[in-house]
This record gives structure tokens, C-alpha cells and sequence, in this order.
């Protein structure tokens, strides 16, 4: 579109091509929408019964003047749901018997590591008892072991009466005995009061994070306050800390604070090299963290369940990439000085864009070269996690557990899968009117995506959590606003050609913010919950209740020390 001159008729094939893409984005976005919502009404109305199918995560429970907050949990909805109300799990603060819970299962391993040892070298294995094995008196480390393990499960038990019985939380997850109830109750508003006995449909066992659930509303809301701010600040100032890295880093600053490296730094090749490359490392260090920092931030909000927590830090990541990768290279690396005019005239911002958009067109399509040319090529042969596997096995692993557990390939990084996907599509839509060549590119890029992801989740990846189709309201709401984003360009963009109709480009914006809002009220109700209709389809098999409160029941609560069932992946063989 760049190469065709002010005013001229050929704009208007630029003009049908805005409308077409507008078309046929919101034509697969419905029926995706809709194709979605069948899988997931599919999913729940599986006759194959669930544990969270019959379990309502209750939180912000009032404390009771006099006897446990099980007691009142138990009377409170079982004057409510007399007949379909079973039990309750609530939640206790676990912080002292996890941690001796993970010292037994370090214990544990380590015994079983030794005695591997001895039963290969027939030689009782030895350490030190200090810190990493590099102090204290060397003793035998079968017997040593053991000894431990004896002495923690009595302390073990002790902890778990005791959280049992004086350290209970305002939360708990509440059991029924069939869908339609569990699913009525996690809808229902069960006090007049919004901050007194939420519900919502419990989280799958293997996501649950406990230490979350007892937040109260008012602390989750001021909590949610301060982490969108600090999201904010990070997105619009990541610079900052990078030039405040970076300027401790210098060579002047470490032959200062480091004088013993002063005289490898005056060496003229790497001071060369150490002057080209610090301020990169600083940057790459920090986008490397970056995604560890947003699913922090997550989890400090108060998210009750991992799934959620990882859509909330993926949404984050996406829109720290569209505003300082997109709009930063897209404004020829100048935003920041280009802030202030923003600032002074938030309209100025459309202009900027449709002008400096069509420049920056080269180098996305590279960008968009390179992502499958090198990351899908990573991402297939895996070669990273083979190496340390094959190390780990030499010089590491002694038993099955150890080389099971290092063999494993784990779940997909969602967190950052899915904005890296995310940043591509913006980048196509943006740039599949103004320069069309860029859709080649990405037509590859998804094409050899979709053949090597799905090969990857139904032959590698094993999942950690379930969510039932969770993200696509989100991946949904981000597609649109790169239309959106798109449209705004090309409406700049039309008027910088001086394009007489350009009134024309307004319909299809509008066209994009209706449809967002029908699909939010038409669709996205059923990714809150589940639908009474799903829920009352007949389930081959009603789960025990104590079956549901095992599954709800932390480790390190449990009265023997051992694994619970929904640790080990050979028991969702069938999910996966």
C-alpha cells in the first residue's frame, strides 16, 4: 500500500481488503466461538464423572462465634441443601506440615537414591550432614536417612491435628452428591452481602492453590489494585531497570566495585566484546524473568486455581509484547519520546501509528521468518531437553523415580505460548492489508504451528491441569483487539493517502466493538460455570463422597505419608 500514491482510485481494492478481512475474522471468530462452547459442553456433560464436578470452592466464610468453622459450614448448607449436601473439605493454614511434609519427601528420595547406590556399588554410600554435603560430620546416608523419616512423621502428624483442629480458614470446598446441585450452588448468592459465603465452581484438584483460597474479597480486590498498577508501570517503563541493570554492569562500575577483574577487562578484545554485549544480556536476562515476574504477580492476586493464574500472566505478557515490540519497533524504536505527545493528545496516537506502520513492514515479516524458522525448530528436536536428560541419567539419576521425573517433558508454557501466538497474529492482521505478502509468511508460520503443536500435545507434552477450554475467551477478546488495532491503522493510514471515502473505514470498527460485546453476552457466561443442562446429563458413576474429599485433601494433610492418586500421571492417562 505504500507504493500506491496520494488520492489514487487503486485504494479502493485497499478499502474492500479492509472490509474482507473485517469479514472473514468475525465469520471464523463466531463459529470458533460456538465450535468451542460444544467442546466444552462435551466435556461436561462427560458421563465419565469428575471430582470438581461435585465440589463448589465456598470463600470469604464469616468467622463463627463459637464452634469450628467446619461446624458452621456444615450447618449452613445443610440447612440450605438438605438432601443433596454431603461434606466439606476446609481449608487450614498447612505452612508448618507442608514443610515437613517436603522434608519427609526429600528424605524419601535421597534414601531410595542411596540405596540404589549401595545396591550398584555395594558400597554403603556417606555425606556430610551440612549444608549441600560441604560441612559437618560424614555419616552413613541409609541409616541417616531413615532416623530422619522416623523422627518427622510424628512431628508430621502433630502438625496436621493441630491445623485440623486451631488453625482452620475462612474457606472450604463444599461436596454434593450430584452436578446440578454443585452446579446450582456455585451460581446461587448464598448472603445478602457480596463479601460473605462466595461461591464458585471448584478448581480441578490438581490445580488448586490453598494458600490463596482463605484471601478475603476486600484484600483480593486492593490485592488485584496494586498488581495491575505494578503490571502497568512494568509495561510502560520496562526500560527503567533495564538501564538501572545495566548501569551497574558497566565496565567502568565493575573495575570500581570488582577491582580484581580489572586486568582481564582493560584486555582490548573483551573490552570490546564486553561493551557490545552487557547492555543485550541485561535485556535478555530481563525478558527471560519477565514471565516468572507476571505469573508472580498472578498468584499474588488471589487466583484460586493455576489455570486461571496462567491465563491472568498470559494476558499480561501479551500486552507488554504489543506495546513495546509492536508499538516500540512500529514507532521506530522512539515511544518513549513519542510518549509525551500521546500524552498531550491521545488521538495523535492514530496518526503515529498509520505513518510509521507501512516503514516497519520489513522487519516484521523477518520477525515472522524467524519465529518458525528457528523457534519451531527448537521446539521439535528438543535438543536442550535431551541434553540434560542424557546428564542427568549419567552422573544423577540412580532410581526410576529419578529418571521418570527427568525424563519427563512436562505441560505447555501457556504463559508464554500463547502471547508469542498472540504477538504473530496482531503482527499478520496489521499488516495483511497495508503489506499482504506478510499472510505467506503466516500462513507457514500457523501452518507448521498446528502440525507440530498437536503433535507435541497428543505425543509429548503431558498436561498438568485441565481447564475445559478456559483460554479461547481470552485468545478470543485479544484477536479482536488486534483487529481492532488494525482498523484504527488503517483508518490513520487512509487519511495520510488522502483518501476521499475515508468515513468508509469507520463501519468495520464498529462493526468489531458490536460483535465483541454480542459474543461477551452470548458466549462467554458459559466458560464462568457450567450449564445446568450439561450438568444434568446422567453420569455413569456418582463418585463417593469420600473418594472426592481424598482428591480434595492436600498431601501433606494426609494421615499417611505417601502419594495421593491425582499425582500420578499414568491415572489421567484417559484425560490426556
Amino acid at each position: 500500500m505504500g507504493n500506491v500514491t496520494n488520492r489514487s482510485p487503486r485504494l479502493w481494492a485497499f478499502a474492500l481488503a479492509d472490509y474482507w478481512l473485517t469479514i472473514v475474522i468475525l465469520y471464523v471468530l463466531w463459529r470458533s466461538y460456538k465450535h468451542v462452547v460444544q467442546l466444552r459442553t462435551q466435556y461436561q456433560s462427560s458421563p465419565k464423572a469428575r471430582p470438581e464436578q461435585y465440589a463448589v470452592l465456598v470463600r470469604d466464610i464469616p468467622q463463627p462465634p463459637s464452634g469450628s468453622i467446619s461446624e458452621e459450614v456444615d450447618t449452613f448448607f445443610r440447612g440450605i441443601y438438605p438432601t443433596s449436601y454431603e461434606s466439606c473439605v476446609v481449608v487450614t493454614d498447612m505452612s508448618k506440615s507442608s514443610k515437613v511434609w517436603n522434608e519427609i519427601e526429600t528424605c524419601r528420595r535421597k534414601l531410595a537414591h542411596s540405596e540404589a547406590v549401595y545396591e550398584i556399588s555395594k558400597k554403603r554410600p556417606t555425606h556430610r550432614t551440612g549444608k549441600f554435603g560441604l560441612y559437618g560430620p560424614k555419616v552413613d546416608s541409609i541409616d541417616y536417612y531413615k532416623e530422619e523419616m522416623e523422627k518427622l512423621e510424628p512431628m508430621l502428624k502433630d502438625e496436621q491435628r493441630n491445623a485440623n483442629s486451631k488453625s482452620q480458614k475462612g474457606a472450604a470446598i463444599v461436596i454434593f452428591n450430584s452436578r446440578v446441585a454443585a452446579t446450582s450452588a456455585s451460581q446461587a448468592m448464598h448472603s445478602e452481602f457480596a463479601n460473605k459465603w462466595t461461591t464458585m465452581a471448584a478448581p480441578e484438584p490438581r490445580e488448586v492453590v490453598w494458600g490463596n483460597l482463605p484471601i478475603p474479597l476486600v484484600q483480593r480486590l486492593a490485592r488485584q489494585f496494586m498488581v495491575y498498577v505494578v503490571v502497568f508501570l512494568t509495561i510502560v517503563f520496562y526500560m527503567i531497570p533495564i538501564a538501572f541493570i545495566s548501569a551497574i554492569i558497566a565496565l567502568d562500575n565493575l573495575e570500581k566495585k570488582l577491582t580484581f577483574l580489572k586486568p582481564i577487562v582493560e584486555t582490548p578484545a573483551v573490552k570490546a566484546i564486553l561493551q557490545a554485549y552487557l547492555p543485550q544480556l541485561a535485556l535478555i536476562v530481563f525478558l527471560a524473568l519477565l514471565p516468572m515476574l507476571l505469573l508472580k504477580l498472578s498468584t499474588l492476586e488471589g487466583i484460586p486455581a493455576q489455570s486461571h493464574i496462567v491465563r491472568a500472566a498470559a494476558g499480561k505478557y501479551f500486552y507488554f509484547n504489543v506495546f513495546n515490540v509492536f508499538l516500540g519497533v512500529t514507532l521506530a524504536g522512539s515511544l518513549f519520546n513519542s510518549l509525551n505527545a500521546i500524552i498531550d493528545d491521545p488521538k495523535s496516537i492514530v496518526s503515529l501509528l498509520s505513518k510509521s506502520l507501512p516503514l516497519q513492514a520489513t522487519f516484521f515479516i523477518t520477525f515472522v521468518a524467524l519465529k518458525f524458522f528457528v523457534g519451531y525448530g527448537l521446539q521439535l528436536c528438543r535438543i536442550v531437553p535431551l541434553i540434560i536428560f542424557h546428564l542427568k541419567r549419567k552422573y544423577l539419576c540412580k532410581t526410576d523415580e529419578e529418571i521418570r521425573d527427568a525424563w519427563a517433558p512436562g505441560s505447555f508454557n501457556y504463559a508464554t505460548c500463547v502471547p508469542a501466538d498472540m504477538l504473530i497474529l496482531t503482527i499478520t492482521v496489521c499488516y495483511s492489508v497495508i503489506a499482504p505478502v506478510v499472510l505467506a509468511f503466516a500462513i507457514v508460520y500457523f501452518g507448521l504451528g498446528w502440525l507440530l503443536m498437536r503433535n507435541q500435545a497428543l505425543n509429548v507434552m503431558v498436561p498438568s491441569w485441565e481447564s475445559g477450554g478456559r483460554m479461547w475467551p481470552h485468545m478470543h477478546s485479544r484477536i479482536l483487539a488486534a483487529l481492532f488495532l488494525s482498523q484504527l491503522t488503517m483508518l490513520g493510514y487512509f487519511g495520510v493517502k488522502e483518501f476521499v471515502y475515508v468515513f468508509l473505514m469507520i463501519p468495520p470498527i464498529i462493526a468489531t466493538l458490536v460483535f465483541a460485546y454480542i459474543c461477551r453476552q452470548l458466549f462467554y457466561p458459559s466458560f464462568s460455570g457450567s450449564s445446568m443442562s450439561a450438568a444434568s446429563k446422567e453420569a455413569k458413576e456418582v463418585p463417593p463422597t469420600e473418594s472426592v474429599i481424598e482428591e480434595y485433601t492436600p498431601k501433606c494433610m494426609v494421615s499417611s505419608h505417601g502419594t495421593k492418586g491425582t499425582s500420578d500421571p499414568e491415572k489421567h492417562d484417559e484425560n490426556i
